[in-house]
């Protein structure tokens, strides 16, 4: 039987079982291998993979459980828009009774990066092919206007086993759309060997950091190492910002400068100097390959890959295992049933199994004990809770901006931050809802202290839930400390909800509840 295993992000939980099922959806029946792999994203979105042998067309299903439709339906939109040969094509996404299915095109070839180091012969020329492909499909993404965010070895897979195969993007998880050129903070998302400067400094950014990613993978793709490795995190991070790294010798010495130019051009700290995906696919190492690469075998650079991919392999089962390559499936006997222990017996040879399973208290799910250290551990895991992480911080970042505007009565900072139609339930309007901004200003003209005494808020305890990517509602106590018209220091506190909406890449507040003293002290 022909199977296939779509990759998407996700934490691997526990595998559940594997029997052959049958499914009908809309009349396209499916005789498929079910592989329960429970995934949970940071969105507490479960996901099910179905290893599908299809009988009536080449199709992949992805069973999909989620509570975050919108997500779910903002990744379908965007793989709606994009047909190219080297994208993983979406041909249907259905929604019946609750659970959600998409149609991709069945993929069988694995990874490509398992693909090259089982060759009997790699050069330059071969990786020019292949990082060609990769650009064709960023480039058609770019077109779109989508940025994928999340370009790294795991998501370039193989149409099929036969020679000379497509090579697929695949997973657009965290893809975003933007207009043209436009730079925005779109939060943090990524894996960390393959994050651009820009996100790690968290500054506005777009599709220069999928070109940056496409550096990282070109770098492999030549030396089978990646240009930035540090076991720890932070160390990693600022690599990557300071742009550090280099062609060292002897296995760099063998490289055309053609190639060398180019990656310095992806790799460039810059984005707005950053090469294209257009330009990049007119650069002579690609467009005059034939002429301008090197046709040496690189033998050095699939002995590295090969320990690169088990490194990555083994980071993956550590933390977020997400598999693209399985062999055949294990069919039992008794009632087309099997234990995960015989499971992962018969597939020894793709599973790598992970390290003891603990609870962390703080998410309610279970986590490896490897993933408490912040270290590239995670290396090849998608940081999408990172990017949760930092929404987070975005919208305490914002409230403080919006309490200091408050504390330093002024009014303009103030209307810049919040909604025209802000609603209100505070002590100073007795009970009655609030409309508009009106109703403050005659406090910050005549009741705020205008900074004239010293005012200092801390925000206790501040808990932040996100709705969707557009809406985010936080809930803290407000402790403010002032000087009184006696000069002895006072503390006011008040409990605030606020109600933050996002609107062409600027959150504004829409509504507020506070109960407790009045917002700031008075004259």
């Amino acid at each position: 039987m022909d199977v296939s295993v779509y990759q998407w992000q996700g934490t691997v939980v526990s595998l559940a079982l594997l029997q052959l099922v049958r499914l009908q959806i809309k009349g396209l029946q499916l005789t498929c291998t079910l592989l329960a792999v429970i995934l949970e994203t940071c969105q507490s979105s479960p996901r099910i993979h179905l290893l599908a042998s299809v009988h009536r067309c080449d199709r992949c299903v992805v069973f999909l459980f989620s509570t975050d439709h919108q997500k779910l339906e903002r990744e379908a939109r965007i793989c709606r828009l994009l047909k190219h040969p080297n994208i993983v094509r979406l041909h249907d996404s259905i929604s019946e009774e609750g659970f959600h299915y998409l149609v991709f095109d069945l993929v069988t070839g694995g990874e490509l990066f398992e693909d090259i180091v089982a060759r009997e012969y790699y050069s330059e020329a071969d990786a020019s092919h292949c990082i060609q492909q990769i650009l064709e499909s960023v480039n058609h993404c770019h077109i779109n206007g989508i940025v994928h965010r999340d370009l790294k070895p795991e998501n370039l897979l193989l149409a099929s086993k036969l020679k000379g195969a497509a090579v697929k993007l695949a997973d657009f998880g965290l893809a975003i759309e933007v207009q043209g050129d436009q730079q925005a903070w779109f939060g943090f998302a990524g894996t960390p060997g393959y994050l651009s400067p820009e996100v790690l400094r968290k500054d506005p950014y777009g599709k220069p950091v999928d070109m940056w990613a496409c550096g990282v993978i070109l770098y492999i793709l030549l030396v089978g190492y990646p240009p930035f490795w540090d076991e720890d995190q932070h160390r990693l991070y600022q690599q990557i910002k300071a742009g550090a790294y280099d062609f060292p010798s002897p296995e760099w010495d063998t490289v055309t400068p053609e190639a060398k130019d180019l990656i310095n051009k992806m790799l460039t700290i810059n984005p707005a100097k950053r090469v294209t995906a257009t330009d990049a696919l007119k650069h002579p190492w690609i467009c005059q390959r034939s002429t301008v690469a090197s046709m040496m075998h690189r033998q050095e650079t699939v002995e590295c890959l090969k320990k690169f991919n088990a490194r990555r392999k083994l980071k993956v089962s550590d933390s977020r295992c997400c598999c693209t390559r399985w062999g055949d499936p294990c069919v039992c006997s008794k009632k087309n049933h099997c234990s995960v222990a015989a499971l992962l017996e018969n597939l020894r040879d793709e599973v790598f199994v992970s390290k003891p399973l603990v609870h962390s208290a703080d998410k309610g799910s279970k986590i490896s004990q490897s993933q408490s250290q912040e270290s590239s551990e995670s290396a090849n895991t998608t940081i999408e809770d990172e990017d949760v992480r930092a929404r987070k911080q975005e919208i305490i970042k914002v409230t403080e901006q919006l309490i200091e505007a408050i504390n330093n009565g002024d009014f303009e900072a103030y209307t810049k931050i919040c909604d025209p139609g802000l609603t209100s339930f505070e002590p100073e309007a007795l009970g009655n809802l609030v409309e508009g901004t009106d109703f403050h200003r005659f406090y910050f003209e005549n009741a705020l202290s205008k900074g004239k005494q010293p005012i200092h808020t801390i925000l206790l305890n501040p808990h932040v839930h996100l709705i969707g990517d557009e809406a985010a509602c936080i809930a803290y106590i407000r402790l403010t400390q002032y000087i009184d018209s006696n000069g002895m220091p006072r503390t006011m506190q008040s409990e605030e909800t606020r109600i933050w909406h996002r609107r062409d890449s600027k959150w504004q507040n829409i509504h507020f509840h506070r109960s407790g003293s009045p917002t700031v002290p008075t004259k």
